[in-house]
């Protein structure tokens, strides 16, 4: 099965009641582009009939390609799993409850075709609870894109589009979907982002809230040790480590120092133990950075993966 234009991937958990209409409004949108496309549907477990309607409408829509997981693995990896299967130059991203618009894609396409690779949408006028869903989730933006340089608005907006070689190059686990343009971002990813519509959800239950939010901060701090020492590691466990060491001996040479020249008892001081703990525990954060050094390059070599990407070569 060869490539194609766009691929459009969908992660669906208990969405019995939106995918009939949902996959209509994509024909609709889709046929228009005068392009070949198909739409990659990802069942992440689903307990409803969900599955059982996608295979009734295969017939109805050839365009239609199913993946089916054996239980409930998550977005991020049915998401990833679209990824994998998607054969589109274009992939375009968006969640099943009918809450994104199918017919902002072709604005999505238009604005990556501008030379960008990346672009996301922006729920300017979001129709969600406002205290457990539109509060948290601009504070969350806030402190990404600060923290992480990739200044956006909406960073929970499935509804995006990559270029082929943007998803075929990040890896997901976890609850990193919602850091792709992160993860891109890695690679020199040119990233844009344009206002889409939303819609309030009609049909069907909602999967979010406000437990995800300690899952947010936790990937996060994930996210910065990426972005500045996935590559070279023992410069985080060093600084730290060697600090640990630094502080620890000062400490024990100041205790020492009373000992001998003071005659002073030391043995029942806690700042004793201090100065012990901190030596041992710089002494491991060390060894770890160097194990971790060991891995990254072990990981970079087995696989010829190189430190660095290249957009274009002009000769």
């Amino acid at each position: 099965m060869g490539r194609i234009d766009i691929s459009v991937v969908i992660p669906l958990y208990n969405e019995e009641e939106n995918v009939p209409l949902l996959l209509e409004r994509l024909k609709e949108v889709l046929t228009t582009l005068g392009r070949t496309f198909e739409v990659v549907c990802v069942d992440d477990g689903s307990t409803d009939r969900t599955v059982e309607i996608l295979k009734g409408l295969k017939e109805r829509y050839p365009f239609l390609r199913v993946v089916v997981f054996r239980r409930n693995f998550g977005q991020s990896a049915a998401m990833a799993a679209g990824f994998d299967f998607a054969r589109g130059d274009i992939v375009i991203s968006m969640d099943g409850d009918l809450q994104n618009d199918p017919s902002d894609i072709p604005r999505l396409i238009q604005k990556l075709e501008e030379g960008y690779d990346v672009v996301s949408g922006w729920r300017r006028q979001r129709r969600d609870p406002l205290f457990t869903r539109k509060i948290p989730s601009m504070i969350a933006n806030w402190i990404i894109g600060r923290a992480t340089g990739v200044r956006l608005h909406d960073y929970g907006c499935s509804l995006k589009a990559y270029r082929r070689e943007v998803v075929k190059n990040i890896s997901l686990y976890g609850e990193l979907h919602r850091f792709i343009p992160v993860l891109a971002s890695f690679y020199g990813a040119r990233i844009a982002e344009i206002p889409v519509r939303h819609h309030p959800r009609r049909l069907g239950q909602s999967k979010y809230g406000l437990s995800r939010t300690y899952r947010v901060i936790l990937d996060l701090l994930l996210m910065l040790f990426f972005k500045r020492f996935a590559t070279r590691p023992l410069h985080i466990f060093g600084l730290l480590g060697g600090g640990m060491i630094l502080l620890g001996t000062a400490i024990e040479v100041y205790l020492s120092v009373l000992k001998i020249f003071y005659g002073e008892d030391i043995g029942g001081r806690p700042l004793l133990l201090l100065g012990i703990l901190l030596i041992i525990t710089g002494v491991n954060l060390f060894g770890t950075g160097l194990l971790a050094e060991l891995l990254v390059r072990t990981y970079h070599e087995s696989q010829g993966k190189p430190i660095y990407t290249v957009r274009e070569v002009i000769e």
